[in-house]
């Protein structure tokens, strides 16, 4: 096989600046094991301002504790500070201190340090320069869908991983859908949503691995689609920007009252 150089990563075939992609409507679901490690369970939940569906509710198990644990000491790592609260009220605190007294874009720029944290030395610049040019990106960017479905459910919530269609008319198993979010229901917070997960997973994955992702939460059910190997749009044109406050945020009222209004204020953090 013909390997492809890093450089050449960008004009992949199956990456588009300006097509956002539409769901397959085959899933293929990541199902945990059972055992104390992952568990999960299903129920129906309101979506508030929205009718009832079925949604699953993720219960961590023992290395999701793990993975928080690890998570949030490289969060206090890098701004200084913890919370008190145990879990993951205290890892929503953290969150929340990581927007204080910085811009959005050195919000964003932490978040990124953070993430890259979190791997050993060198390993992502390996995955980048062996496995994301197989397949022009195909392989690498189905294979980070299933891991981030199997090991940031603790984080986020039921995820599963899906078919995405590409610009090109083809499709690929390199989504991820968030059912529900755990991390933008407990924040509160567009801001949050975007400046401390959003904007740098994007960044992270794209400059430090070489896969483009487009991620798409949906403000109004809570749920994500992760889109890898689809590049979002530049900066100036993110319409999440625009998104007004939530409708459970503590500081301010959503739709029902902004719909009333000729000018949609965008959340204050975003």
């Amino acid at each position: 096989m013909q390997s492809h150089s890093v450089s050449h990563l960008q004009p992949l075939p199956f990456i588009s600046l300006s097509l956002h992609p539409h769901l397959h409507p085959t899933k293929f679901h990541v199902h945990s094991p059972k055992s104390h490690f992952f568990s999960s369970s299903f129920h129906l939940n309101s979506v508030k301002g929205g009718d009832a569906r079925p949604v699953s509710e993720y219960k961590p198990g023992l290395l999701d504790d793990l993975f928080l644990d690890l998570f949030r000491k490289k969060m206090v790592k890098e701004i200084g500070w913890d919370s008190e609260k145990p879990g993951y009220d205290g890892l929503i605190e953290v969150a929340n201190q990581l927007m204080i007294g910085r811009t959005n874009a050195e919000t964003r720029e932490a978040t990124v340090r953070i993430l890259r944290s979190l791997f050993p030395p060198f390993l992502l610049e390996l995955y980048r320069m062996l496995i994301t040019p197989i397949g022009g990106g195909r392989i690498a960017a189905m294979m980070v869908a299933r891991v981030t479905a199997l090991t940031c459910q603790w984080l986020m919530g039921r995820c599963t991983v899906n078919t995405i269609s590409l610009p090109n008319g083809s499709s690929c198993e390199s989504g991820v859908f968030v059912e529900r979010c755990k991390y933008l229901e407990e924040s509160k917070c567009v801001g949050i949503c975007i400046n401390t997960c959003k904007l740098p997973t994007q960044t992270f994955f794209k400059d430090s691995m070489g896969i483009p992702l487009l991620m798409e939460p949906n403000f109004s059910d809570y749920s994500c689609q992760f889109n890898f190997g689809l590049l979002p749009p530049p900066l100036e044109n993110e319409s999440t920007l625009k998104e007004p406050c939530l409708e459970i945020c503590p500081n301010a009222t959503r739709r029902k009252e902004v719909a009333k209004n000729s000018v949609v204020k965008p959340c204050p953090k975003s």
